[in-house]
């Protein structure tokens, strides 16, 4: 009885020898987020690690101070975001459009605050303006340097959005100044919120005659209504990138953390997480099986 209980504590920790962790993830309460959360997860798992799955944790500020607090280890944030997290902070007025400035920046701010920021995904989860694959591929429109030489050119142009996109300087008013276009009041249809679904699917449908849609670099909607987004090359309005955040504890506690997963974020652009937004708010499917099918066609795993 002695050596078979002897056995199985030899086993359990053989086990627990080759087991990482655990380390619990979290993410906020959005699509994107729980996607992000599942693809940090089954990587980590994958290189044997035991992890406790806190996706949908909550608000942006809620998961930061659950980060915080240690009751999460690490989650996926935006480097737009994570700025406003250090509202006093001595930095240029135009840092937010400014994509490798702003990320050096945050993961400075960040790694005094105890939290390491690992490498960053391409795509930009930001306002855009969105518009029908046809209408773009019909007029040669890809960037919004090519939208505004369309609308100076009496281009055809009406644009579903929210007051606020409207009304924000660092949104159309945004756009307008950098690329040197303005949008009148006949060629807008203001929609209460900031749904951009419902943009989305005017744009889509044509609707009052709307042919261009407020949107955000990532929506998932955007692909399955077959709109595209507008690329903003001159960085109008605030970058929000994608990246792993993790407690500097944990991280140099696992420093492969950042190997095992910035390879991941680096092969995230604008496209892959359209897709993988798009299967689920608009098909319906699991999160976990959108990562795991990503990651798989990837290469990532097995």
């Amino acid at each position: 009885m002695r050596t078979f209980a002897l056995a199985l504590l030899l086993t359990a920790a053989t086990l627990g020898a080759a087991q990482e962790g655990p380390v619990t993830v979290g993410s906020k309460v959005d699509t994107e987020g729980s996607v992000l959360a599942q693809i940090m997860r089954l990587m980590l798992e994958a290189n044997g690690f035991q992890v406790n799955d806190r996706s949908g944790f909550g608000t942006t500020s809620v998961v930061r101070e659950a980060l915080l607090a240690g009751e999460i280890d690490m989650y996926p944030e935006y480097t737009g975001s994570a700025l406003t997290f250090y509202p006093n902070a001595d930095v240029p007025e135009d840092l937010s459009t400014q994509p490798d400035e702003l990320y050096a920046t945050v993961k400075e701010l960040d790694a005094e605050a105890g939290v390491t920021d690992l490498g960053r995904s391409p795509a930009n989860n930001t306002w855009a303006i969105a518009v029908p694959q046809a209408l773009a591929e019909e007029n040669g429109l890809e960037t919004m340097t090519d939208l505004a030489a369309y609308i100076n050119d009496g281009g055809e142009f009406k644009l579903a959005a929210s007051q606020e996109f409207v009304d924000r300087p660092d949104a159309l008013p945004a756009f307008e100044e950098t690329y040197g276009f303005d949008v009148s009041s006949e060629q807008l249809v203001i929609l209460a919120g900031g749904n951009t679904t419902q943009t989305e699917t005017a744009a889509a449908n044509g609707t009052d005659g709307v042919n261009a849609a407020m949107a955000y670099g990532t929506d998932g909607t955007i692909a399955a209504l077959g709109l595209v987004t507008l690329t903003d090359p001159e960085n109008a309005v605030a970058i929000y990138q994608p990246f792993p955040a993790v407690r500097t504890e944990v991280a140099e506690q696992y420093p492969q953390l950042a190997e095992i997963l910035d390879p991941v974020f680096a092969s995230l652009d604008e496209t892959v997480l359209q897709d993988m937004n798009g299967q689920v708010a608009v098909d319906g499917a699991d999160p976990a099986e959108v990562a795991q099918t990503y990651l798989t066609e990837a290469g990532f795993l097995e």
